[in-house]
């Protein structure tokens, strides 16, 4: 009898040991199940929408507002964010605080900058000038990187300029968290800005001779003292050549966020700005930004013709 209990109570622990067993392996497969389900839950959508997240055209000269949709929504503007690192180091070289001839050093980190770059290579050395032209038409991002480190000592230190430049100027929708508008690494954060505030710091920028003498460059070499690694920039501007009197600014791109623009253009002595921010595709942003240009201007008043001068009357009452 004794062998009997002792025989049936090892089938209840055999049989409770596969309950267990059984309840383990059920509890491993659903959470197997469930972790592709939370990576793509944690994985953000693009914030682009069709035709744009937000837009806006202006009159240069006054600021005056001539069209907006959702202008204050915000987005990702990408490298379009190189227009503050233009401001900034053109306001610099305006108040002899650096010069277009001064020297920009390559560092380890700059070098290892990724996205669209000039391949810079550390020790090397280029002048402000040379790093404005990779900045504004290659958008290079290891050319900025280098340019902030050498105007504030550190990309941290930029940013902290390029914020406090955003405040001054009342672009109160904007947060700037890099030099180059990459996306994020882990631990920071998207910059975030509205398509009001790139058409406010577009009007700044528009107040400096030089910075057209950038923007509207489509082609141009760059290390040209060195043949084998000579790079040919071109501008990622597709309107340049293809809208009347487009002269800039700068575009932008992320997955996260889609396609951006700022455009200005003059024609007859007149000029707008026209920011397209987060459109889903380059097609449409670029083919958007070419109509808002077209109804900027066709929305601005009428220029008076000159007043006509009757005609000068000699002594004795004869006309000329």
């Amino acid at each position: 009898m004794k062998s009997l209990k002792w025989l049936a109570l090892g089938l209840v622990l055999l049989l409770a040991a596969g309950q267990l067993s059984s309840a383990s392996a059920a509890g491993k497969t659903a959470k197997s199940a469930a972790a592709p389900s939370s990576a793509k839950s944690k994985r953000a959508k693009p914030i682009c929408r069709d035709p744009w997240l937000g837009a806006i055209v202006v009159d240069a000269a006054t600021g005056k507002v001539l069209y907006e949709d959702q202008a204050d929504t915000k987005g990702y503007p990408a490298s379009v964010l190189k227009l503050m690192d233009l401001l900034i180091i053109l306001e610099k070289i305006e108040r002899k605080e650096l010069a277009f001839t001064d020297q920009v050093p390559v560092s380890a980190r700059s070098a290892r900058t990724g996205g669209s770059q000039v391949w810079l290579a550390e020790k090397e050395s280029f002048t402000v000038d040379e790093m404005l032209y990779a900045l504004m038409i290659q958008s290079a991002n290891d050319a900025a990187v280098a340019l902030a480190e050498k105007v504030a000592g550190s990309t941290d230190g930029f940013v902290a300029l390029m914020n406090r430049r955003a405040r001054e100027l009342g672009m109160n929708s904007t947060v700037f968290s890099s030099v180059h508008g990459l996306p994020p690494a882990a631990g920071q954060k998207h910059d975030i800005t509205t398509a009001r505030d790139l058409s406010i710091l577009c009007r700044q920028l528009l107040r400096h001779r030089d910075t057209l003498r950038y923007t509207s460059t489509r082609q141009r070499p760059f290390r040209t003292n060195v043949p084998a690694k000579t790079v040919i920039m071109r501008t990622h501007n597709h309107l340049l050549g293809h809208v009347e009197g487009c002269d800039g600014l700068k575009t932008g791109y992320i997955a996260a966020s889609g396609y951006s623009i700022a455009v200005t253009a003059a024609r007859q002595g007149r000029r707008v700005i026209v920011v397209v921010l987060d459109s889903a595709t380059r097609t449409v942003r670029d083919a958007k930004a070419a109509e808002l240009v077209a109804r900027g201007f066709a929305a601005l008043p009428a220029v008076a013709p000159p007043a006509s001068r009757p005609p000068a009357v000699q002594a004795g009452g004869r006309k000329k």
